[in-house]
């Protein structure tokens, strides 16, 4: 749990710095991949991402430059970087002047509960990582490169000329 607004932008730096790197590896026609015919495709998903920087800290008062929750998915990869580009700094810009240290203790209106900022900003990443997580499962299915987040990827493992773990 966060204690202090330094720690969380330390998180989240790393964390929509890997974002990013999955988004520019999207393709326009890979937007469409699901697992299934009733699942969420790769542009949903990753549009979800995008639209809930600025949905869930609005709801936590924040003002966060971004697309409505409602926002039709965009046709295009680039525009949805685009867009989580700019939510993301507006999301730095937005925690580091209208909260503090203290203010994380205190509670706000989310999702019908009470839960302090700090949970909030916690949610956030971790909503973020798993949809990222779900993400790189169907650039593979869709054969796009994954890069790698938390250590190399099959890829970057070749690009150094080794073998990848199994």
């Amino acid at each position: 749990m966060y204690t202090a607004i330094k720690d969380f932008l330390k998180d989240w730096a790393q964390e929509s710095e890997g974002t990013l790197k999955v988004f520019n590896n999207l393709t326009d026609a890979s937007l469409g991949q699901k697992v299934a015919p009733e699942g969420r495709s790769l542009g949903f998903l990753a549009w979800h991402i995008v639209r809930t920087i600025n949905e869930m800290l609005g709801d936590a008062g924040l003002t966060v430059e971004g697309p409505d929750e409602h926002a039709p998915v965009p046709a295009r990869a680039a525009d949805i970087a685009s867009a989580y580009e700019k939510s993301s700094a507006s999301l730095v810009k937005q925690v580091s002047q209208h909260w503090s240290d203290a203010s994380l203790n205190e509670t706000v209106t989310m999702y019908g509960e009470q839960w302090k900022k700090k949970t909030v900003l916690l949610a956030l990443i971790r909503h973020e990582v798993h949809h990222r997580a779900q993400m790189t499962v169907l650039m593979r299915q869709a054969g796009l490169k994954v890069p790698g987040l938390y250590g190399p990827s099959r890829e970057e493992w070749a690009q150094m000329g080794m073998k990848a773990p199994e």
